[in-house]
Formats: structure tokens, C-alpha cells, sequence
């Protein structure tokens, strides 16, 4: 019987389904308490747990995370405080309990951290510690109070959290409670965006007084009113929504070679043929007239739908998700930030699914530029500034209508030709959201 005992500490089998079981009690424990306690002493028994090792209530909580220790595991052990983390900020984010937040993140700033023991298990703790902190998981719980910016602040890229997040939730291999609390946070801070610049617009025109009431969230000065007059020009037959179900109602049946240059002409209609226009389009039908050819005499469905936009963000964004794609270099270079944005809408309109996608490879361009100083990152800043003004626009619950102003009867211009100084922009915002024309099933591989 003993040897049975000892032989079963050593069977790598068993000492993981130890850790596994310790595990669980610990989750068990935190996402019982933080549904019922109060924050402050959710944070005290986290604190006792993890960094103070003292006794906590839960009397099995501290024998299970010894167990985890001494399985001289420190993957798990990292593993273990993540999700626990995520565990309590998911339930915080839900609960709007913003401030328990920040404190946790801030528990890690704790000094016993970096004191010395002469217990093993202590010192090894604390190491693993230390080894968490310093951690790329942690840069990205960070995310979670890093999100109030300073238009000063030279982090600029803390003003784009909510696409910073998207690997988080995206990424499979994390903690589901990681994902619900990323995805929670994003779009609570893309919801804040859309509501203050629908009251930023709906102000702008007033007087200087009432206008001081409002704050512009952009960073694109009086600028911004023309980006959204431009955009929200294009009513009717001919806004992005209607034309991508225009789009998606005539590719119905289509073959996938077809399919290819129909997309391309899709995503530069009303463009001006500049020179530059044509060779943007050229370079789009090279790269795809070479994609997925073993599929081209097959029907488009919505997997290769799918895949075939998330290989164009690619093209526009970055083919390696580290690095500026050539084509976003020339865009931006050649000062074409808002062309670059609505190829963009134009392409989740009318593969939503996609959407996540291409939230990634905006934050892959942010850590790339992040390197360097704000000074040298304006026209990027540009692009992220025009493209949430785009998205926040044609993509939001927030309607945007323009109302004809200062015309008589007689005087009646038509709606497509009329000067954009004979309207003012009205923001209203509509109580469902219709983010996209269809909604695809996403596949791995085209069927």
C-alpha cells in the first residue's frame, strides 16, 4: 500500500491530475467569492493566497496551490494565476467594478514579491512570481487599466485598447474567461467612442458655448467633421451598407475565379481612377488572381468568402502579423488613409466574421509602431483615428443623418450633387444593431 503511495507521486499521469484537481478548487473558489463578496475582500483573500501566503477562508485553497508548487511545475503555476486573474476580472468587467480591477493589477507591485526566503517552496514561489510579471500575460492584464489616455501621453498606443485586445480573445488557447473579459472591455470602450462622437457631432454646429459642453474624441481637430460629412454623404442606392448587399446579392453563384475580380471592383467602386487607384487595383488582382487557384471553378461559399477577405486584410495590413505589408506602406505614404479605411469597412460589410481578423492585424501594426517615438508614428495615428471615425460611422449602432438646411422650397438641391455646407450632421442612436448585411460561418479551410 505504501509503495503503491509512492510510486503514485512519482507517475507524471497522476502528478498531473493532481495539479489539475488543485487547479479546479482554486477557480472553484475565486468565482464563488467574487459572485457574493464584496471586491475588498476578494483582493485580501487573492493577496493571502498568492503573494502573502497566508491562510485564507477557503481552507483547501492553500493545500492546492502547494500542490501546484510542488509539482515543480512553473508553466502551470503561471497558468493557474491567469485564469485566476481573468477569472476575477471577467466578473468585475461584467459587474462594472472597475476599481477592483486596477487594484488586482496593482497587487503585483506587492514588495514581498522580491524578498528573499529561506523556504524552497517560498523562494520558488515568489520566483515564478516575479517570472509572471514579467510576462508578456502580464503586459496583457495590464491592458485592462491602461485604457484612459492622455492625448500628451507619449504611450501613444494605450488609446487603442480596445484593438490591442483582439488577440486576447481571438486566441483559442487562452482562458475562456481571458477571452469574455477582453472581448467585454473592447467593446465597452468601442461603445464609449461611438456615444461620445455622436454627441460631439450632434454639438459641433452649435454654438461656441455648446460646444464647449462637448469634448472632441478624436484626434483629428475640426478635421473630423469632414471625414464624417464625406462619409455619411453617400445615402441610399449608394451607401457601403447598401452596396455590399448589392455586392453579396449578384456574387450569389458566382464562381470563386469570378468571385476574385468582382471583389476587387467591389472594394474600389466610386474610387477616382487615379493613377494611383489603378495601381492599387492591379497589385490586388495580382495577389489574388494567384490565391486558392485549386478553387477557382468552384462555387463561392461562405468559407472561401471568408478567407478570401482575411487574405486581403493581409495584403492591406501586414502578411507577416509583425510587420507594415507593402501595401499599407503605400497607402499611407501616398497620404491615402481614407481610402485604406473604407476598403476595410467595405470588407467586413460584407465578411462580418472577419471582422476579429482584422482587429488583430490593426494591433500587430500598433506593437510594430509602438517602437518608435509618437513624432514618427502621425500617419499611422492618422489612419487609427480616420478608421474608428469610419467604423464608429458606418458600422455602429449610431445613426448619422444629414438634414438639408437654409433652402427653400424653390431652391430644392439634389441630394447627390448639393454642396456638404448646405447640411448639418444629426446623430441618433438606434436601438438595434445591423452590423452587416449576412452573417457567414467561419471555417478553417474552404469546403
Amino acid at each position: 500500500m505504501v509503495v503503491d503511495r509512492v510510486s503514485d507521486s512519482f507517475n507524471p499521469r497522476r502528478r498531473h491530475q493532481d495539479v489539475q484537481q488543485a487547479q479546479q478548487t482554486i477557480y472553484d473558489f475565486l468565482l464563488d467569492i467574487v459572485k457574493s463578496w464584496p471586491a475588498a475582500d476578494v483582493l485580501d483573500e487573492f493577496r493571502s493566497l498568492f503573494l502573502q501566503h497566508h491562510e485564507t477562508i477557503g481552507a483547501s485553497t492553500v493545500p492546492a496551490l502547494y500542490s501546484i508548487l510542488f509539482a515543480n511545475n512553473r508553466k502551470e503555476f503561471h497558468n493557474t494565476l491567469k485564469r485566476s486573474c481573468y477569472i476575477l476580472i471577467n466578473n468585475w468587467e461584467v459587474a462594472r467594478e472597475y476599481g477592483a480591477i486596477r487594484e488586482l493589477i496593482q497587487l503585483f507591485t506587492d514588495p514581498t514579491i522580491h524578498k528573499m526566503s529561506v523556504s524552497p517552496s517560498i523562494k520558488r514561489l515568489r520566483q515564478w512570481l516575479r517570472d509572471f510579471v514579467d510576462s508578456e500575460d502580464f503586459q496583457d492584464l495590464k491592458l485592462f487599466v491602461q485604457n484612459r489616455f492622455n492625448g500628451d501621453d507619449p504611450n501613444w498606443s494605450r488609446r487603442y485598447t480596445a484593438y490591442l485586445l483582439a488577440p486576447q480573445y481571438i486566441d483559442t488557447s487562452n482562458p475562456l474567461e481571458q477571452r469574455e473579459a477582453a472581448r467585454a472591455l473592447s467593446q465597452r470602450l468601442r461603445d464609449k467612442f461611438k456615444f461620445d462622437l455622436a454627441m460631439y457631432t450632434a454639438h459641433f454646429q452649435n454654438s461656441p458655448m455648446a460646444r464647449a459642453r462637448r469634448v472632441n474624441p478624436t484626434m483629428l481637430g475640426d478635421s473630423a467633421l469632414r471625414v464624417i460629412r464625406a462619409l455619411v454623404a453617400k445615402r441610399g442606392m449608394f451607401s457601403h451598407r447598401n452596396l455590399a448587399r448589392i455586392f453579396h446579392q449578384q456574387t450569389k453563384g458566382l464562381s470563386y475565379a469570378s468571385y476574385k475580380n468582382s471583389l476587387v471592383e467591389y472594394l474600389l467602386f466610386s474610387a477616382i481612377r487615379t493613377d494611383f487607384v489603378v495601381t492599387l487595383e492591379s497589385r490586388l488582382l495580382r495577389r489574388l488572381n494567384g490565391l486558392y487557384v485549386k478553387f477557382n471553378h468552384k462555387t463561392l461559399d461562405a468559407s472561401l468568402t471568408l478567407l478570401t477577405s482575411n487574405r486581403v486584410i493581409d495584403y492591406l495590413m501586414t502578411e507577416d502579423a509583425e510587420t507594415p505589408s507593402p501595401l499599407f506602406s503605400l497607402l499611407l505614404t501616398n497620404g491615402r488613409p481614407l481610402t485604406l479605411a473604407i476598403i476595410l469597412l467595405k470588407l467586413i460589410l460584407v465578411s462580418p466574421n472577419s471582422h476579429p481578423y482584422l482587429d488583430a492585424r490593426i494591433a500587430d501594426l500598433i506593437r510594430y509602431y509602438e517602437q518608435f517615438p509618437r513624432e514618427e508614428c502621425q500617419w499611422i495615428i492618422n489612419f487609427l483615428e480616420i478608421y474608428g471615425v469610419t467604423l464608429a460611422i458606418c458600422g455602429s449602432d449610431v445613426q448619422y443623418n444629414l438634414v438639408q438646411i437654409q433652402q427653400s422650397e424653390s431652391e430644392t438641391s439634389n441630394p447627390e450633387t448639393a454642396s456638404l455646407d448646405e447640411y448639418r450632421i444629426f446623430s441618433q442612436m438606434m436601438r438595434e444593431l445591423h452590423w452587416a448585411p449576412i452573417v457567414h460561418s467561419a471555417h478553417d479551410e474552404p469546403g
